[in-house]
């Protein structure tokens, strides 16, 4: 049983698939990854997980029963860009959005944890975007959710804010709440998550453990000369890249290969695993 299931989930506006038959578990517990470029249907997932929207086909489980009013309220959720009345202040908007949900709110500790115990008088129409985006992740922590989805939430951040979202994420993953977030940053995912799931195009295009995700296609780069010589002997194993040689290989046949490369006189200044990264689920772009 996962935090969320879905299962054969399809969404179209219009004439544009934004989800097609997609599949998918998010586990409970840790920083779970939704990556994929503009368009790739991320946003549109997290507004069918949080009821906002309804797929056309698929069903979605939370936490083992189907999605309904009882499941969604152990999740918060911050889904595009955060929208507030611009008259209230932080603090205001906090204690509004506590009320209408008819739980009580400390205020004061969530504008702390976002870092905007500053700005907590302050009305929200003066915020910059990336303050609204921090008030948006204070306001889905209204609650104690079990289930935090949030959608691109580096987005307006200055890189000490993205600095300090990173360390919260992981400050809210250690007290055990599962975290969901997406982003078109391959970098941001790499960075935080446990394990990330990647969408092309409305289709899950690869799932799984970030560390596998990133070793598939590992390939040892070496600085040799001559890079002729060396080639010769790699045969289809070997490509020229960067200025050496890139070579498919395993770790266990790694001494001999470099023996055989001394020995027939090539010299190995450098010896290094390279990884893809994710982009390659990208054809190089995200």
């Amino acid at each position: 049983m996962g935090a969320v299931e879905i299962e054969g989930v399809s969404k179209r506006y219009g004439g544009v698939q934004a989800l097609d038959g997609l599949s998918l578990t998010i586990p409970e517990g840790g920083i779970y990854g939704l990556l994929g470029a503009n368009g790739a249907g991320k946003s549109t997932l997290m507004r069918i997980i949080a009821g906002l929207v309804f797929a056309d086909a698929g069903s979605v489980r939370l936490f083992g029963a189907p999605a309904g009013a009882a499941g969604r309220r152990r999740l918060g959720a911050l889904v595009e860009s955060a929208s507030f009345y611009p008259f209230l202040t932080a603090a205001q908007t906090l204690a509004t959005l506590a009320d209408t949900s008819g739980v009580a709110v400390d205020g004061e500790a969530l504008l702390g944890r976002v870092g905007l115990s500053a700005a907590a008088d302050r009305r929200v129409g003066d915020f910059s975007l990336g303050m609204k985006q921090r008030l948006g992740i204070a306001a889905a922590l209204i609650g104690g959710p079990d289930l935090l989805l949030l959608d691109e939430p580096a987005n307006g951040l200055d890189p000490p804010g993205t600095v300090e979202l990173r360390r919260l994420l992981r400050e809210l993953a250690g007290e055990g709440i599962t975290i969901v977030f997406s982003s078109h940053l391959l970098d941001e995912v790499e960075r935080l998550c446990d394990r990330a799931a990647i969408l092309d195009k409305g289709r899950l295009a690869a799932e799984g453990p970030l560390a596998a995700l990133l070793a598939a296609d590992e390939r040892l780069w070496l600085d040799v000369d001559p890079v002729d010589r060396a080639l010769a002997r790699l045969g289809a194993r070997g490509v020229a890249e960067r200025g050496g040689v890139s070579v498919s290989v395993r770790r266990a046949e790694v001494p001999a290969l470099l023996r055989s490369l001394a020995d027939d006189g090539v010299a190995v200044y450098e010896a290094r695993w390279v990884r893809p990264g994710l982009e390659r689920y990208f054809g190089g772009a995200a």
